[in-house]
């Protein structure tokens, strides 16, 4: 089906100079926020804004430049501008989302909501340039969101590192374990959303392969969070989600979809 080159076009605008205005936002909270954390004598807090935003701020820069490059692919009506589009706005979700925790838990505007928002409106937009079955257009969004919250519980061992060091060598240890196992993850979600979408026949693959990943890297934080706090762990909805998510894939009713999909046969 025909791509609407004319709306990915202002889509890509749009995107663009969010882009632009996040380079900005990223610049003005980047080094008051790890001086608030620690004057609230939260200082491992703060070192995990020091690494965490810095690798956002990064992904909101770079995915400004490619919906720069999406903007010129639509203008001379290229194909693959849509899923430079896709990328730019998943990337630009996640790091206007997660700095906003951060930024209301310290008190202070969580101003990288400009980022957010815009980018998921743009996000699901671009499934109106290019129509995509509405079941695919579902998945997407739950892996999306299983791509954020994985993310989420690579940056809590951060800070859970610093607190414990000195303290508990097994449990510091884990810590740094699980962190960058739930960032794999993450990654691993960001490629299948990408595959899924582009009809690769291996996207399925890897949706099992990321959702394992976060259920070797999130379980174990989710349940020491909950021995810790007493109380249900909000780091466990990730691992919680991945488990659906890799049921759904494993089941024939998974595989069937994204097998008739990657084939062309689903109805749009």
């Amino acid at each position: 089906m025909q791509d609407n080159y004319k709306l990915g076009a202002i889509l890509a605008l749009i995107g663009a100079v969010v882009g632009m205005l996040g380079f900005y936002l990223f610049t003005q909270i980047y080094n008051p926020l790890i001086t608030t954390m620690v004057n609230l004598n939260r200082a491992h807090e703060g070192q995990s804004v020091r690494y965490t935003f810095a690798v956002l701020g990064y992904l909101t820069i770079g995915a400004g430049a490619l919906w720069s490059l999406a903007l010129y692919g639509f203008l001379t009506r290229e194909r693959w501008a849509w899923m430079l589009g896709v990328i730019a706005s998943t990337l630009s979700i996640l790091a206007g989302f997660f700095p906003a925790v951060p930024a209301m838990d310290a008190k202070t505007a969580p101003v990288t909501l400009a980022i957010f928002v815009p980018n998921l409106v743009l996000w699901l937009a671009l499934f109106g340039v290019r129509k995509t079955d509405w079941r695919i257009v579902v998945l997407a969004l739950g892996a999306g969101i299983a791509f954020t919250l994985s993310f989420m519980d690579g940056v809590a061992p951060i800070a859970k590192f610093h607190e414990t060091l000195d303290k508990d060598a097994t449990v510091n240890a884990l810590y740094l374990f699980a962190q960058q196992i739930n960032w794999w993850a993450s990654a691993a979600w960001a490629v299948f959303i990408f595959a899924l979408v582009a009809r690769k026949p291996w996207a399925r693959v890897v949706g099992i392969g990321a959702g394992l990943l976060e259920c070797w890297g999130g379980y174990p934080v989710g349940i020491l969070n909950v021995l810790e706090v007493k109380r249900f762990s909000l780091f466990l909805p990730a691992p919680l989600l991945s488990t659906a998510l890799v049921i759904f894939l494993m089941l024939p009713v998974g595989r069937k979809l994204l097998d008739d999909f990657a084939r062309g046969d689903t109805q749009r």
